[in-house]
């Protein structure tokens, strides 16, 4: 019974939370900068994102706390995946990501 509660419990914080989408994250980097990517949904955009606060701390703690310029930045590849929800069909869903080049100064 609690077992159950537990997963019902899991399933909705993942809705919640936006499908338990991976965060901001550093994809490729050197020793100057790197390209850093996060999600985000299209109702809000990229630049509203609550994951785009994330990126921008990564940049910086890359950069050892100084500034950076953005290089460029734009939507990249996102990913599909299929949901599978306990009382209903399997849906597809597709995560939309927005990717930062940046250097340090």
């Amino acid at each position: 019974m609690i077992n159950s509660w537990l997963k019902t419990a899991v399933v909705a914080a993942c809705v919640a939370l936006g499908g338990c989408a991976d965060g901001a994250k550093i994809v490729q980097q050197h020793d100057t900068g790197g390209i850093v990517i996060y999600p985000f949904k299209e109702v809000q955009g990229p630049m509203l994102s609550s994951f785009r606060k994330d990126a921008l701390d990564l940049m910086k703690e890359k950069c050892g706390g100084r500034s950076y310029s953005i290089v460029r930045e734009g939507e990249t590849k996102g990913r599909t995946r299929v949901v599978s929800p306990l009382d209903g069909a399997p849906e597809t869903v597709e995560e939309r990501r927005w990717g930062i080049e940046f250097e340090c100064k």
